[in-house]
């Protein structure tokens, strides 16, 4: 292997997810090769991370048909500036993290200019879009799991694929304090970290929670909010809340940067569909988990996605380890009454609190490599694809 002393690498991440998933792997990437020159698209994690930011992606990660319409121009406007800086700095290898809507067209561009790509967290194909499969196979000159199901759907593709393990594996490790104790009368809401989901969910978990203070009086509950912009959206739909609802009373905090201490600390929550259901899974925190689209977009994605659900469920521990784990609800299925019955049955005494923490455990084991850390596996993976000739 003739490795280069100083490769240029690329990252390029567009959720938040993405941000801490490339944030681990430039660690990674620089314990193997402290010289290697990291820059791309990501947020702050990567930035802390030393990556060089071409492209700031904080606000960038929007879900649904509608939402992704709205900011159609500034996504010409960012393709069009990493493809004229790649065609000039030719990085060594591009990984493209998620993100599979813009990342699968940058690929192709990619390619076009003959520049290796390494895809690290595969889209979501066996949820909808299969005919993305032959793209990746193409564009491609390798790709990385983090689901061990994931490998057998790429079979006969031609696409190298790999299983690696789960880098959130990793993060809830390292940032777990056995010095935290679960306080059983405080309950944990996470609405999202997008504005499209918490303008959705915030509204039927702050009634489901009334039902549930209802019921029990001890109990507290706290919002945790992953950035600034989110927790002053919170506060502003707050404010609105009590203006329409006057006798609201609900013993309630609003955090930001503490969703690891709370995933810790909490002995049950109610959550956006996402990244974070892993993360509470591993972290062992039980979950009811709702989602609400535009209903534009629900009406298009319900012809196209929803019919067709892998493995039955819009949920990753469920999807994971093909059965419930989290009781999830979606569009009109998302109630107070349906979410308060349901985070009642997860609750410390609740009939379905045992079940949940036997699943988690399971998915766990279940995300493990058995071999090295997820991102230095990865890390390992892209320095030699740099590496080639």
């Amino acid at each position: 292997m003739n490795e280069k002393k100083s490769p240029l690498i690329w990252l390029i991440s567009g959720e938040a997810s993405g941000d801490i998933y490339g944030a681990q792997l430039a660690n990674n990437i620089r314990k193997e090769n402290p010289s290697a020159i990291l820059e791309g698209m990501g947020g702050a994690k990567m930035k802390e991370a030393g990556v060089n930011i071409l492209v700031d992606s904080t606000e960038l990660g929007v879900i649904g048909f509608v939402e992704v319409l709205g900011m159609l121009f500034q996504f010409v406007r960012i393709m069009k500036l990493l493809v004229t800086e790649a065609a000039r700095k030719k990085p060594d290898v591009v990984i493209l993290i998620d993100y599979p809507g813009f990342n699968i067209r940058f690929a192709k561009r990619l390619k076009k200019l003959g520049i290796k790509v390494l895809w690290y967290i595969s889209p979501q194909v066996w949820l909808w879009r299969k005919s993305n499969i032959p793209k990746l196979a193409h564009y491609c000159r390798k790709l990385i799991c983090i689901f061990p199901f994931e490998v057998d759907i790429y079979d006969g593709s031609g696409l190298d694929v790999e299983f690696v393990g789960h880098p959130l594996l990793d993060e809830v490790e390292k940032r777990t304090d056995p010095a935290i104790e679960r306080d059983k009368n405080l309950f944990l809401l996470l609405p999202g970290s997008r504005r499209s989901e918490t303008s959705r969910l915030l509204i039927p978990m702050l009634e489901s929670a009334e039902i549930l203070h209802k019921k029990h009086p001890e109990l507290q509950f706290v919002i945790s909010t992953p950035r600034e912009k989110i927790r002053t959206d919170i506060y502003n739909d707050l404010a609105e809340y009590r203006k329409t609802h006057p006798s609201f009373n609900l013993p309630l905090t609003v955090e930001c940067g503490k969703t690891a201490f709370y995933l810790q600390k909490c002995c049950a929550g109610l959550a956006a569909s996402g990244t974070v259901t892993v993360e509470c899974a591993l972290a062992g925190l039980p979950l009811v988990v709702a989602y609400k689209l535009n209903p534009v977009s629900f009406f298009i994605a319900r012809h196209f996605i929803i019919r067709k659900l892998f493995r039955n469920s819009f949920t990753m521990p469920n999807i994971i380890m093909n059965k419930m784990i989290f009781e999830e609800f979606l569009q009109f299925q998302v109630t107070k009454e349906a979410l308060a019955e349901a985070a009642e049955r997860i609750l410390p005494a609740g009939e379905k609190r045992l079940q949940v923490e036997k699943g988690m455990e399971e998915m766990k084991k279940a995300l493990s490599s058995g071999k090295e850390t997820a991102g230095m596996n990865a890390a390992k993976i892209a320095l030699g694809i740099a590496y080639e000739k």
